[in-house]
């Protein structure tokens, strides 16, 4: 089973957001089995995911001290992806759940104060030897701030090309437990979260190639 952390000390990057949607999308497009674990204490991917009609993805309670232990009991009933949601702020909370991950995506609102704040979430992926990407999110159309958030958080690592934009239609699909892929399955918004679920798996895989290679 893979395991995605979406991680980041800052809060209002859309990290919720990213976790369901990244979720959803995984399995309408084929992934398999996928499970979301909330250990954000402020419960909001749990709330979204029990005002959805569907039963999938499924969600799967844990402590911090019980989540390898879960993690192995979930991979071994069938699951092949996990989307972790991690709380904002609490550092050692970030820290224990980060050394977990197949992959850490660090979501980033291209605002000057997002791209000063998100050295510290850096430093604590580095320190767990774990590799991650960027996702830039809530980024206005045409904006040039945009562009030059990209630049910047190019110099300390790879950053998703799949841009999420800011759009009414993530925040509106949301509140009855959907997403956009289900609200608007052919629409912008919807192509975005199938472009950064493609860019995440391809990023998980290539670290497993070179893994397996150096291991030969």
């Amino acid at each position: 089973m893979k395991i995605i952390v979406i991680a980041s000390q800052k809060g209002g990057a859309g990290k919720t957001t990213l976790v369901a949607h990244l979720a959803v999308t995984a399995e309408q497009e084929g992934v398999g089995r996928t499970v979301l674990i909330d250990t954000d204490p402020q419960g909001s991917l749990a709330a979204w995911w029990n005002s959805r009609k569907s039963d999938t993805p499924a969600l799967a309670s844990s402590t911090l001290a019980e989540l390898p232990a879960k993690l192995e009991a979930l991979s071994n009933a069938g699951f092949k992806l996990a989307v972790i949601d991690t709380p904002p702020a609490i550092t050692n909370a970030i820290r224990d759940v980060v050394k977990l991950a197949d992959l850490v995506l660090i979501p980033t609102r291209p605002s000057p104060h997002d791209l000063r704040a998100v050295g510290s979430t850096v430093d604590i992926v580095q320190e767990a030897g774990r590799p991650f990407a960027f996702a830039v999110t809530q980024a206005k159309p045409t904006a040039k701030l945009t562009l030059q958030a990209i630049a910047a958080l190019s110099l300390h690592g790879a950053v998703a090309p799949a841009i999420i934009h800011d759009r009414v239609d993530y925040a509106g699909s949301m509140v009855d437990g959907r997403t956009v892929v289900e609200v608007d399955p052919k629409g912008r918004s919807a192509e975005e979260m199938r472009q950064l679920l493609a860019f995440v798996l391809e990023r998980m895989n290539a670290k497993t190639k070179r893994k397996k290679k150096e291991t030969v």
